[in-house]
């Protein structure tokens, strides 16, 4: 089980009451709520191995360099060195190094890698599985690695982080009419304003479909507009012509990488606190007592 783990602490923020507060004060409903839903996750789906992907680099500058645009309107405080801030809101930026902490205590394996987001860790661990994925997201990017024959797909939540929908390639189908690697060329088309990608103007979600559905692919699609005999629309074939500086490196910026080189690490799920006494200092510090017990309670069952 491979977790987004930032997508997920972003959306127990928004789901769990701010009024979840340390003893001092400070807000840790995020900490809280992604503790309950990691336990929920552990006890609904008894994984044998866990890991809470992280972003080292929220904005790569390797993507960035080829499409500008690339999330520049999260950016809080760009740096010449390292990566640019993101955007956070007040209350949840404090929350993110506790949540590292206390996984690290857990022995529930963290890995972010310089240089690359989460979605990239993530895509890497799943090329590299022999068995089974489940990748725990609320980002549709991730769509592009469902893959039955190896048994990856997606559970994606749908309210809070509350319930999940399984979402495999005939769920991907359903819904948009491709499968996994098809969503990356049915994403970039569309585009995305939530990332910067501004997609190919007049091409929405629908057109993009019925594209790759007539044309098979990206590729298709471009030697399409070359063929006057193809059946593209004149304004297809105006807007795609227009936009091949955007296409030709689309598909690097929207493709999550598979060879990040990953650090060392356990993935297997704990049955005990690695550092039970740093987790006792945390429950503490931090009033996270009853998540941390019903977690460890699952973790040991």
């Amino acid at each position: 089980m491979l977790l987004d783990t930032a997508s997920l602490y972003y959306r127990a923020y928004f789901g769990v009451p701010d009024s979840v507060r340390a003893p001092d004060g400070t807000p840790v409903n995020a900490v809280r709520g992604l503790l309950d839903f990691i336990g929920r996750l552990v006890q609904d789906h008894r994984p044998d191995e866990l890991v809470a992907c992280m972003d080292a680099d929220w904005r790569p500058a390797w993507r960035v360099e080829l499409i500008p645009t690339y999330k520049a309107h999260r950016v809080a405080r760009p740096h010449e060195e390292g990566p640019d801030e993101e955007d956070t809101p007040d209350t949840l930026a404090p929350q993110v190094p506790i949540i590292e902490a206390v996984l690290d205590a857990l022995g529930i394996a963290r890995v972010g890698v310089a240089g690359y987001e989460a979605d990239d860790v993530i895509g890497t661990l799943a090329g590299r599985a022999t068995g089974p994925v489940d990748i725990v997201t609320g980002d549709r990017d991730l769509y592009q690695l469902i893959d039955d024959t190896r048994g990856v797909r997606v559970l994606y939540p749908l309210k809070g982080v509350g319930s999940l929908h399984l979402t495999d390639e005939a769920a991907l189908r359903e819904k948009y009419g491709v499968d996994g690697p098809g969503y990356v060329d049915l994403a970039l088309l569309r585009g995305d304003p939530s990332d910067g990608l501004p997609g190919v103007p007049g091409i929405g979600e629908k057109t993009a479909a019925k594209l790759l559905d007539a044309f098979g692919d990206l590729a298709g699609i471009m030697a399409a507009v070359d063929d006057p005999r193809s059946k593209l629309t004149p304004s297809q074939r105006k807007r795609l012509d227009e936009a091949r500086e955007y296409v030709a490196v689309a598909p690097t910026v929207v493709r999550v990488a598979g060879d990040v080189p990953l650090p060392d690490f356990d993935p297997t799920l704990p049955a005990g606190p690695r550092d039970p006494a740093m987790v006792d200092a945390l429950a503490t510090r931090w009033g996270l007592g009853g998540a941390l017990r019903r977690l460890l309670a699952t973790l040991q069952s």
